[in-house]
């Protein structure tokens, strides 16, 4: 992508988001955000282009965090919001996040399609008659960020934090240091070259350096963001990586205490974890597939109070159903506050009972016939398809899947007896895959 293709894609996002919206694009009032990347200033002018050309109203909020535009289109009721982001891929990459009315993700399945053929078909001349506008949105969103949390209940912590030089930083420190949190910052301005690692806290090389100070500095706990920071990820007292599966669990309860019986969503590759702790706080679960436009269009269908992915992804019904690097960490603090238990404390109740491995991919050539050839191998299994194949067994069970992207195949497996268990089973399993 370049800034002519950006400035095609601004136009044809106009143009379907018409469709969807059911208005003249004289009438759409459209949000508009980049992060940090090199690129991002000319990319957005491009995609802002477009849009005015096409004759959208576009409200530009400069560069902010992911999260932030999500904000900006909920809001304020717009049409529709389109982020300049490559999220935690390498310097080298852009992109653009693209959503309708209540920050509702576009997606392959939803309106990507139809802009990649009016691109693809060409537009001819565009009509014009289109705006913009400049706003900072800063302030007003650190006070609505804050209005997810009592701040009477959050106690002061020391805490390490990587922004992995993406927007975390000027998104949520701020927050963090009006609730009285004493940082120990790492890599906490945009920087898009990315000096030190890539923005993307998935991966074990990226989190060393925030594991190694959370142990030198005694710290409570650390936090970590992807780039462009609607992701966050949890080290504990100890050093320890928190798997997104067991922070959804904490977080599910935690949002039942404050709606008794509500919904929370969680994908197929989560640990039994989740469904447990929501059976025992009183609420019900419901499975969505794995990727932001599926689980927000899924949160709403089920009115789902919270909903959380193992890749840090974290849904909240009170945010327009919308993904959040900040709310979590900011529910997170207060729940360990009221609770009394250490984040590793807290971590040890799933460490004990549940062992999982672990999303791990392999380079397949027919992933569907790698899916089929599994599948035919468990027939006394509980079977579904939901997203990839899941076998379930009554103490294991595992998810496989692949890559929307790369010719991969990505397995997670739990067993509920040891972790010598899930290993062999693991093990057994990845030789299929890989043989």
């Amino acid at each position: 992508m370049d800034e002519s293709t950006a400035e095609q894609i601004g136009r044809a996002f106009v143009l379907t988001l018409a469709d969807l919206v059911r208005k003249d694009p004289h009438e759409l009032r459209i949000g508009l955000g980049r992060d940090m990347r090199l690129s991002a200033p000319t990319m957005a002018a491009a995609y802002r282009d477009g849009m005015v050309s096409e004759g959208a109203h576009v409200i530009d909020a400069g560069q902010v965090a992911t999260e932030m535009l999500y904000y900006l289109v909920g809001s304020r009721d717009l049409d529709g919001g389109a982020m300049c982001t490559a999220s935690h891929n390498p310097k080298a990459y852009t992109g653009v996040k693209l959503v309708q009315t209540g920050a509702l993700a576009l997606s392959g399945d939803a309106g990507i399609g139809d802009i990649r053929g009016l691109v693809e078909a060409g537009m001819g001349a565009a009509p014009g008659g289109g705006s913009n506008e400049e706003i900072d949105l800063w302030d007003e969103y650190h006070q609505a960020a804050l209005g997810f949390v009592d701040p009477a209940k959050v106690k002061p912590m020391r805490i390490v934090v990587d922004g992995g030089n993406g927007m975390a930083g000027p998104m949520v420190g701020p927050v963090l240091k009006k609730l009285g949190m004493d940082l120990v910052e790492l890599y906490f301005e945009p920087n898009g070259e990315f000096p030190d690692h890539e923005p993307n806290p998935l991966l074990e090389e990226n989190r060393q350096l925030i594991i190694k100070t959370v142990k030198d500095e005694g710290a409570d706990l650390g936090i970590a963001w992807d780039g462009d920071s609607d992701r966050c990820f949890f080290i504990d007292s100890d050093g320890r990586f928190c798997d997104g599966d067991f922070i959804c669990a904490l977080l599910a309860r935690s949002a039942l205490q404050t709606e008794p019986g509500g919904t929370i969503l969680y994908d197929p590759r989560s640990s039994r974890a989740v469904p447990d702790v929501v059976a025992a706080a009183g609420g019900r679960t419901d499975l969505s597939r794995v990727g932001h436009a599926f689980f927000k269009r899924r949160m709403r269908e089920e009115n789902a109070v919270f909903g959380g992915e193992v890749s840090g992804h974290y849904y909240f019904r009170d945010f327009y159903c919308a993904d959040s690097g900040s709310l979590p960490a900011l529910r997170l603090l207060e729940l360990i506050s009221t609770d009394g238990r250490s984040l590793s404390e807290l971590m040890e109740e799933f460490h004990s009972k549940y062992f999982i491995s672990g999303e791990i991919n392999s380079e397949v050539d027919d992933p569907q016939a790698k899916m089929d050839e599994i599948e035919a191998m468990h027939p006394e299994a509980e079977v579904t398809h939901l997203d990839g194949v899941s076998i379930d067994y009554e103490d294991w069970h595992f998810n496989v899947r692949p890559s929307n992207t790369e010719p991969l195949l990505r397995l997670n497996l739990e067993s509920l007896v040891s972790r010598a268990d899930m290993e062999e089973k693991r093990d057994a399993v990845l030789a299929v895959i890989r043989g």
